[in-house]
């Protein structure tokens, strides 16, 4: 497995717990990535990005993009996390979105997060419950995975994290 750091940029706080929880597992150092540098990766074999997905964009991806030349010939992958089930084309259309031209041939994972509209800054319960409005415009019966989330956690506090979405990373990460 070689010696590793996970970088993790969180939010609310579920993008962390998974951090930790790999950490956990692999023993690896953590750092936030406000905190790292390009530098900080020369010691590792394998770095690990963990962000929140926000609107189809991953939080930390821009550390990656920045430090791209620090990663060569190292393992590395993303671990995103976000409050949605897991959906192999919604989890296509965000790898596409943030993982292309040096960063295309990183593999992506999903662990799926939580929901807690009272935690929400202003602007994120605002932009979600003008989400929830649109969505309910439309046929439930037209739904994808997302938007049946969504509409669930209306009013809700939930969380789904569950170190089981880490298992299909942490077997990539003991790869040879």
């Amino acid at each position: 497995m070689g010696k590793g750091i996970i970088i993790y940029q969180s939010k609310y706080g579920a993008t962390r717990k998974y951090a930790e929880w790999l950490k956990e597992a692999t023993g690896f150092d953590l750092a936030e990535t406000k905190k790292a540098d390009a530098d900080m990766l020369s010691g590792f074999d394998t770095v690990i990005l963990c962000g929140g997905s926000y609107a189809s964009g991953i939080a930390g991806i821009s550390f990656l993009r920045k430090n791209k030349n620090a990663l060569a010939g190292k393992k590395t992958a993303v671990f995103c996390v976000g409050a949605s089930p897991y959906d192999e084309k919604a989890l296509e259309e965000i790898k596409a979105h943030n993982l292309k031209e040096d960063l295309k041939d990183i593999p992506l994972f999903y662990g799926r997060g939580a929901w807690d509209e009272e935690e929400m800054k202003f602007v994120d319960r605002t932009m979600c419950r003008m989400l929830q409005k649109s969505v309910a415009k439309k046929d439930p019966s037209t739904y994808e995975p997302w938007m049946t989330a969504l509409m669930c956690a209306v009013g809700q506090k939930c969380d789904w994290t569950d170190r089981k979405y880490l298992e299909e990373l942490l077997r990539y990460i003991m790869e040879v």
